[in-house]
């Protein structure tokens, strides 16, 4: 199994707004900027093939892009090239990261020094939640859905994993940035799918009022 000391302290990183990765899963991604593009060509050569993804967030007044301190790195695992050059890739979530620092260089696109302490979990088992009511919350999850006009398959999330539904649902319902945020940094399963269910309960509640506004 890997270990946090296997992996390196600087990595690339690729500030996407609402672009949630989690340990122990898979983001598929469509690159075509010519400094992603780099990007993913050094990625390619290096030993680890780590990508940090980061929520990143407008600086109030200055209109600067910060990034948050706590990311995801996901391992580069699918690539294939399209014919006008455009890149589409696969990362697999491997571990969160905190950043400590940005590097500079020559690098068209950013660097950050990176920590993993904290995140031990992230390279362990899949984890699971044992106070999860899945009748409930798929109840909740069906609310959402048809408020927002979503469909997906009902059978696939009734057999899927714990973790497999609660982070594949955290990374694919159209929550804004700070909320994929809030997801990311949640120290457990439990916590991510109480984050989840707020959300969600949120999300129809304000739909109720505006409904009632109208």
């Amino acid at each position: 199994m890997m270990k946090h000391s296997d992996l390196p302290g600087t990595i690339p990183i690729f500030p996407l707004p609402g672009a949630l990765l989690l340990p122990r899963a898979r983001l598929p991604l469509h690159i075509f900027e010519p400094r992603y593009l780099q990007m993913i060509e050094d990625t390619m050569k290096t030993s680890h093939r780590l990508i940090g993804m980061v929520q990143p967030f407008e600086a109030p007044g200055s209109g600067e892009q910060k990034l948050h301190h706590i990311g995801c790195a996901g391992r580069l695992t699918q690539f294939s090239e399209t014919e006008d050059g455009r890149y589409m890739v696969t990362l697999a979530g491997m571990s969160r990261f905190r950043i400590s620092g940005e590097v500079s260089g020559f690098a068209p696109y950013r660097r950050c020094d990176v920590s993993w302490e904290g995140f031990n979990a992230d390279l362990g088992p899949t984890e699971t939640d044992k106070a999860f009511d899945r009748d409930r919350f798929l109840d909740l999850l069906n609310r959402y859905f048809e408020a927002q006009d979503l469909s997906t398959d009902w059978d696939s999330l009734k057999d899927a994993e714990d973790e497999l539904l609660i982070n594949s649902l955290s990374m694919l319902c159209p929550f804004d940035p700070e909320e994929k945020q809030a997801l990311l940094e949640a120290p457990s399963l439990s916590t991510r799918r109480e984050t989840l269910v707020t959300l969600l309960e949120f999300a129809l509640a304000a739909g109720s009022d505006e409904e009632r506004m109208q």
